[in-house]
């Protein structure tokens, strides 16, 4: 089941609550007035998963969440993270795994972050190499657009820097172009669970010349309520500078992110690609890139043939020297595109030189020169749609790309109330078509803490939209990318033309 399926769900429960329905009747196809135009509703209930955050001992996590304020939303209702082990111990009625004591500590324990109100973030802190992964759940008015960021700094070592993801709803099937077995990459696959029963889960790795060999990629077992790194490493001896990690849920659903962990470049985390299409938008490169590497996979049974352009700040242009980028059916297929951006922000756009085949893709983003390099990705990303959210923006260091590669959009920015205390402000962007800008962001006056941004799409084609978090320690800038994808907090539910409370019971 994909999330669009349960975003339905959601919404028919939504629909269901309201109303007061128990059954619908089937309309007959032939009468085309049985049926009104959808109503947009708000989903009433949301699972997110956050993996375990670190391996280092020195690493310092912050979890933000966020809810924005949604018309028509629920009147009450609640926003928690806890950890996977405290949800394993209260799913068995109390006992947990080590008996009565384990289960009631369990239920004793406070979750580890709580909403407060839609409209105002609320953060936590976790310290250190124990951190767990965390399952949450939101329902009634912290349902609709639930976000939740995970950021980590890590001071030294393997994967020292800056490293965010934002978590992620529960799926059957991910996509991962960009991982590596490379000797200076320690990449791990994060399987999150949520769920009373185990998961079983198959892991498949492709690499330049098709798929790679695997020892134990199939028929993993995650167990319910409980999260699990595998290091890519263990399951399969080839090196290989990059591969695509295909996700597959056999039972049950997972959440699933890939930790990127560089001995030299530092790492960050690797989100799932949108799902395969013939055109793709990675938005948001930072201008000051100094390495960008493009990595993309058809999962089909015929080759793609991709134009790759860059959406810059006066429209779209075509690299020099890397027109178009040839991917192999099965193959992973990446190409270097240097120091493409040359001070300015992009957007890069991959379309069909011909025929459409479906791809995924992402880039790895290199900052900084020496041993002051530091490493983001940027996987093909969905479209803001209607409404869309970055969580743990900072008074400094916050920059916001915007994207409409196939037609002009204007778009409404809101920034969040702070944290700890300041009042939301919003601004309205016009894009023009084939273009990519960095918005000069409005800040919450009065700024305590840290603040979520909102992008609203208000009229014109598709955009897309990614934030850059930069923080620097020791001279070393660190930083991190996350898309903003559309955060399905509405849902078209279509109306019934006839009065259906007869069929209450």
């Amino acid at each position: 089941m994909n999330r669009t399926t349960l975003s339905l769900i959601a919404g028919v429960t939504a629909l269901a609550a309201v109303t007061g329905l128990a059954a619908l009747t089937t309309p007959d196809a032939s009468d085309a007035n049985t049926a009104k135009a959808a109503a947009e509703l708000p989903v009433e209930r949301t699972s997110l998963v956050c993996p375990a955050p670190s391996i280092s001992d020195l690493a310092e996590t912050t979890y933000t969440s966020f809810t924005p304020v949604t018309k028509g939303a629920a009147s009450d209702g609640k926003g928690e993270l806890q950890s996977a082990a405290q949800e394993k111990g209260d799913a068995a009625d109390g006992k947990g795994e080590k008996g009565d004591d384990a289960g009631k500590a369990g239920k004793a324990d406070k979750p580890v972050l709580e909403g407060k109100e839609p409209g105002t973030p609320v953060s936590g802190d976790a310290s250190g190499a124990d951190s767990p992964a965390l399952i949450g759940t939101a329902d009634g008015k912290f349902a609709p657009g639930w976000t939740v960021q995970e950021t980590t700094e890590v001071a030294a070592g393997t994967g020292r820097g800056l490293q965010g993801v934002n978590c992620t709803a529960p799926d059957t099937e991910f996509w991962f172009p960009g991982a590596s077995t490379a000797p200076d990459r320690t990449d791990y696959v994060h399987l999150t669970n949520p769920d009373d029963s185990a998961a079983v889960v198959d892991i498949e790795l492709y690499g330049k010349d098709g798929a790679l060999e695997t020892t134990v990629g199939e028929g993993i077992t995650v167990q319910p309520h409980s999260g699990e790194p595998i290091l890519l490493s263990t399951l399969t001896s080839e090196k290989q500078d990059n591969m695509t990690v295909h996700v597959s849920v056999r039972s049950g659903r997972v959440g699933a992110s890939v930790q990127a962990l560089d001995d030299k470049l530092g790492g960050d985390w690797l989100a799932a690609s949108a799902d395969p299409a013939g055109s793709l938008v990675l938005p948001g490169i930072p201008k000051d890139a100094t390495s960008v590497r493009l990595v993309a996979f058809t999962p089909g049974d015929a080759d793609a043939d991709l134009k790759v352009r860059l959406a810059s700040p006066s429209g779209l242009i075509t690299p020099a020297g890397n027109e178009t980028l040839h991917v192999k059916a099965g193959m992973t297929s990446a190409v270097d595109l240097g120091d493409v951006m040359q001070g300015e922000a992009g957007s890069l756009v991959l379309t069909p030189t011909d025929r459409s085949v479906p791809v995924v893709a992402a880039v790895r983003v290199v900052r900084g020169k020496g041993d002051k390099q530091e490493t983001a990705f940027i996987p093909a990303s969905r479209a803001v749609g209607t409404r869309a959210t970055a969580v743990d923006n900072r008074a400094k260091g916050t920059t916001l790309s915007v994207t409409a590669p196939f037609g002009a959009a204007e778009v409404k920015v809101t920034a969040s109330a702070g944290s700890e205390g300041g009042a939301a402000a919003s601004k309205s962007y016009s894009v023009k078509s084939g273009t990519t800008q960095d918005v000069a962001v409005p800040v919450p006056s009065g700024l305590k803490g840290t603040y979520a941004l909102t992008v609203e799409s208000v009229s014109g084609g598709p955009v897309y939209a990614s934030r850059t978090l930069a923080v620097s320690a020791d001279g070393v800038a660190g930083f991190t990318v996350q898309t903003l994808p559309d955060d399905r907090g509405m849902v078209a539910v279509p109306e019934a033309d006839e009065d259906l409370s007869v069929l209450q019971r």
